[in-house]
């Protein structure tokens, strides 16, 4: 089972950067799939989340109104379109399958892909 993470890169505020999580191994298309981040220095962050259809999606705060999260269950893949990018926003970005109770807390997902950076400068 493997997650990959691809798309991040170096971009300047208000631009926009679409992340792509590519799973392989086995289907996720039963369980939800969540983005997160981290920082320097700081915890991982959870940034949003879509459950297994697509129906639904959770963000935090930070990022409302600025990313969406979608999936394409027939290409085992999830996506975070992130626009109006702020320097805040630089971090490493993984892609996680959720397996607990909780869509925030990271303790509650497995099969974490490598990360990807994403840069923004001011």
């Amino acid at each position: 089972v493997q997650l990959v993470d691809s798309g991040g890169g170096l971009v300047q505020a208000g631009g926009s950067l679409t992340l792509s999580c590519a799973a392989s191994g086995r289907t996720f298309s039963n369980y939800i799939m969540g983005w997160f981040r981290q920082a320097p220095g700081k915890e991982r962050e959870m940034v949003a989340a879509i459950n297994w259809d697509g129906s639904s999606a959770y963000y935090g705060g930070s990022v409302k109104g600025r990313f969406t999260i979608s999936r394409d269950n027939a290409k085992n893949t999830v996506y975070l379109q992130m626009n109006s990018l702020e320097p805040e926003d630089t971090a490493v970005y993984y892609c996680a399958v959720n397996v607990g109770r909780s869509i925030w807390d990271a303790r509650d997902y497995e099969y974490w892909g490598q990360g990807t950076q994403v840069t923004v400068s001011s």
